[in-house]
């Protein structure tokens, strides 16, 4: 709600936002400014997203980013933030290689990065490292459908559970996900209808990104939204505005003012008295 009271959110909140039938908002934020856009806007949470590698590092997906990737970035948003519940993706390989090793990087992000919770993909397979993170006392949020860190498994971007027995692995993931104590789930390019099914089984919330408007809550990437992304832009996208265009526009009109030497004008810059630049002229 963009007017409700500035406080941070916390997972038993957003699970009674469900109850409530009260729509969760969520959007992606990498750096301070972005974050505080975000936070005066009124948004329930942010993600910092491992979507970082492709919109801000420039990787063509999201396996690159590192740890110290999502730390820095999680660090930033948090400080431009401190009302917001803030949500941070665990990269890949960063929770893949036992269980201990997914408690120390999710301890990590919350303890030193500061985040309120931690996301990780996957569903059944990864339902013992959700419930050992949850055990250690961190928030955690599922994600299932397409999962990025491993598209390459799903024959790329794009839709997921189509088939019948696609859709019925996507239910047993969700209730797999939901058992293992997450307090909430991401649906990401899956069928409006299956989302829906989905949304009514879980006693959790679930987030859509290309998963209809049944889902308890929807996440947009933030550069997608802004029109900053000019690579690639999903079908689940809506452009709310083409800040490309106008970050252009204002680079031209800036080398176009320092070419013709309207910039920096009088107004731009600083003076001193005349009689001491007089007698500084004398004596150099």
């Amino acid at each position: 709600m963009k007017n409700r009271e500035k406080r941070k959110l916390l997972s038993d909140d957003y699970i009674e936002m469900k109850k409530n039938g009260e729509k969760i908002t969520m959007i992606t934020a990498y750096s301070c400014p972005q974050a505080m856009v975000a936070e005066e806007a009124g948004i329930d949470s942010i993600l910092v997203g491992d979507s970082l590698g492709m919109v801000e590092l420039g990787y063509s997906d999201t396996i690159p980013v590192t740890m110290e990737d999502m730390l820095i970035h999680l660090k930033a948003v948090v400080r431009g933030a401190p009302s917001t519940h803030i949500m941070v993706d665990m990269p890949f390989m960063s929770y893949h290689v036992s269980v201990e090793q997914a408690i120390t990087n999710a301890g990590i992000l919350y303890q030193s990065g500061r985040a309120d919770s931690v996301k990780l993909e996957g569903g059944q397979d990864k339902a013992a490292v959700i419930n050992a993170i949850y055990r250690a006392g961190m928030p955690v949020c599922g994600h299932i459908g397409l999962t990025p860190q491993t598209a390459a498994l799903l024959g790329g971007f794009k839709v997921q559970g189509k088939t019948l027995d696609a859709a019925k692995k996507l239910i047993d993931d969700a209730l797999a996900v939901q058992d293992a104590g997450a307090f909430m789930i991401v649906l990401e390019a899956i069928p409006m209808n299956l989302a829906a099914l989905i949304t009514e089984k879980l006693s959790i919330p679930t987030i859509g990104i290309g998963g209809g408007v049944s889902c308890d809550g929807q996440v947009l990437v933030f550069h997608d939204m802004m029109g900053l992304y000019r690579k690639f832009t999903p079908k689940f996208v809506k452009v709310y505005a083409d800040l490309h265009d106008v970050m252009k526009k204002a680079v031209e009109d800036y080398a176009d003012d320092v070419r013709s030497g309207r910039f920096p004008d009088d107004e731009h810059s600083f003076t001193m008295k005349k009689e001491i630049i007089d007698k500084l002229s004398k004596i150099v």
